[in-house]
């Protein structure tokens, strides 16, 4: 007999080899964190017995879950700096400031996509897990830039094919640390969890593969302005790629900028910015493009660099 909450299913065939959390997730729509929580809390058995959320599962596994009761959704809060580009029926264009994380997750008290929307009055899509409805793509806390939000069920469904086919194209600036060699050039390596669990990325051989394109836009004397096109879209991608390449975001001290560079630029965060961001439009097929301009704090960092040169 089951206890409220509790659900005993198989393992289906689409999911055969695919890690616990994973499977997890997808099979009842929670994020991958959440459902990493679950196991951890041994609120998941896999074949009668806990698990880790490493293990892979096979088809027809016998699963069972305890899903407690859903948490009362956060209070929508105000996002002061979120500007609405554009918006129609089935899309909401936005300008992200920082410091603004794109959904709540465990560990982020601070304001939110979502809850910005939803407080300035804008409906969007329920598809996905709780916690990201709408959500089809994520830009980090700290970086700023164009981000598009589904607001109809069938926007969230192309949108979230058009960036699994890779077929949005998604154009970044950083101001990185000395000069690229060559100045052109394409980084194709795995990212993973950094083996220190830390909550850094890193490039790692049994990573998911990422391809980052980037191209010098201005050298200055301590630093170069580069246009990124991502063909993929991990985790802080350009962060880390641009890291293995000894050439961090100006700012960046989570993965080894120079802080002493950054104070004198006076930035408190990574220099990286969203600048454009083309796809087809989920109503009609239409390519669309939005762009967003550099923020103050960016902009003002550049000024000087390009006064010192």
């Amino acid at each position: 007999m089951t206890t409220p909450g509790e659900r005993l299913v198989a393992v289906p065939d689409g999911l055969d080899g695919e890690r616990l959390d994973t499977a997890l997730a997808r099979m009842f729509g929670l994020s991958r964190s959440r459902a990493a929580e679950l196991i951890t809390d041994g609120l998941v058995l896999l074949d009668g017995r806990t698990a880790a959320k490493s293990d892979r599962v096979l088809a027809g596994d016998p699963l069972q879950v305890t899903l407690p009761p859903p948490a009362d959704p956060p209070r929508p809060v105000k996002v002061e700096g979120l500007v609405v580009l554009y918006e129609d029926d089935d899309i909401v264009v936005i300008d992200k400031p920082r410091g603004v994380a794109a959904h709540p997750t465990p560990g982020w008290s601070g304001p939110t996509v979502t809850g910005g929307l939803a407080a300035a009055g804008h409906t969007i899509a329920t598809s996905g897990a709780a916690e990201r409805q709408g959500i089809v793509h994520r830009l980090d806390a700290n970086t700023t830039g164009v981000m598009v939000v589904a607001k109809s069920e069938r926007a969230y469904s192309a949108l979230k094919r058009a960036f699994r086919e890779r077929t949005v194209d998604k154009r970044y600036h950083a101001l990185v640390q000395g000069h690229p060699d060559p100045l052109r050039g394409t980084v194709d390596a795995p990212i993973g969890r950094h083996p220190s669990g830390d909550g850094r990325f890193a490039v790692v051989s049994d990573g998911r593969p990422s391809v980052t394109h980037y191209d010098t836009l201005e050298a200055f004397r301590a630093a170069s302005l580069i246009s990124v096109h991502l063909e993929t879209g991990r985790t802080h991608q350009i962060r880390v790629h641009m890291a293995a390449l000894r050439h961090p975001c100006v700012g960046d001290l989570l993965y080894g900028a120079d802080p002493v560079l950054a104070a004198g630029l006076g930035l408190t965060r990574q220099w990286l910015h969203a600048v454009s961001l083309t796809f087809a439009h989920p109503a009609d097929g239409r390519e669309v493009t939005f762009t967003s301009d550099y923020p103050a704090d960016l902009a003002h960092a550049l000024d000087i660099l390009r006064a010192e040169s």
